[in-house]
């Protein structure tokens, strides 16, 4: 009974440890997210490198499996941080996270899903913990939903880019390599169509016009991000309208008197 309870005391204080490294806000816990962020963008540069790297075969399988564990430690830590493993497995970018890991821990057998490793820039970017760390003073500011945007548009590219390259490079004389994918991606992401470099039958025809469709979707969000009026968020405690302008007085909806604290007084 006592060793249960002292084991039950170590679980409890290593919670306590893992939850103010990843949420806290004293200094050690923020140069710890900041030390996970810069590794974590570094392992985004490997994704986006791996397709020309795995030809060095031992040195990539190497960097493959020290990334894999790195990940797997990671999200064994938010894990036991977080508490309750089953709420944590509800969010989406716990799937995420995990698949990513599937594929480094079978390079071999899922190298041809790899490319939606790169989908771990979005999640980063579109996290809490990546604006509670570096991004502290740009939090629900313009400067947030323009990176946002433009982190929605780089994975979109280098997403599609993988796709292409796994599904075409080798087997279709205009994919001969990585660039020629990038380079498809670009040129029908803006719709500029020089037609040196297209895809074949009729799926090549559906995926280029989905490149088409999903890029000029997220180029024009990119656009609007920066060009719209900001907007603040400040729940109404009225009516619940939760976009504001930065100087509203009052709620556009319900008229309701509001008090937007503003950092620069």
């Amino acid at each position: 009974m006592i060793r249960l309870t002292v084991e039950n005391t170590e679980g409890l204080r290593l919670r306590a440890r893992l939850r103010a490294l990843y949420h806290g806000a004293s200094p050690a816990a923020v140069r710890f997210r900041y030390g996970i962020i810069v590794i974590d963008l570094a392992i985004i540069a490997f994704f986006i490198a791996a397709p020309l790297m795995r030809r060095h075969g031992l040195t990539f399988y190497a960097i493959d499996y020290g990334v894999a564990a790195f990940l797997a430690l990671d999200l064994l830590a938010r894990a036991i941080a977080h508490g309750e493993i089953k709420a944590w497995l509800k969010k989406p970018i716990t799937w995420i996270d995990l698949f990513v890991l599937a594929t480094l821990l079978f390079p071999a057998w899922l190298f041809n899903f790899g490319f939606l490793r790169v989908v771990r820039l979005w999640t980063l970017i579109h996290s809490e913990f990546f604006w509670r760390t570096i991004g502290r003073r740009y939090d629900d500011t313009r400067v947030e939903q323009i990176t946002r945007a433009a982190s929605t548009l780089v994975t979109f590219v280098f997403v599609v880019t993988g796709f292409v390259y796994s599904s075409f490079a080798g087997r279709h004389a205009g994919i001969g390599g990585y660039v020629d994918a990038l380079y498809f991606t670009v040129t029908s992401l803006t719709t500029t169509g020089y037609g040196d470099v297209t895809l074949p039958g009729v799926w090549g025809k559906l995926l280029s016009m989905a490149v088409m469709l999903g890029g000029v979707s997220l180029f024009i969000g990119l656009i609007q991000s920066i060009l719209r009026p900001h907007k603040v968020t400040f729940p109404c405690p009225c009516c619940g309208l939760r976009k504001h302008d930065p100087d509203a007085v009052h709620c556009k909806a319900c008229g309701q008197v509001l008090n937007i604290p503003n950092d620069g007084d």
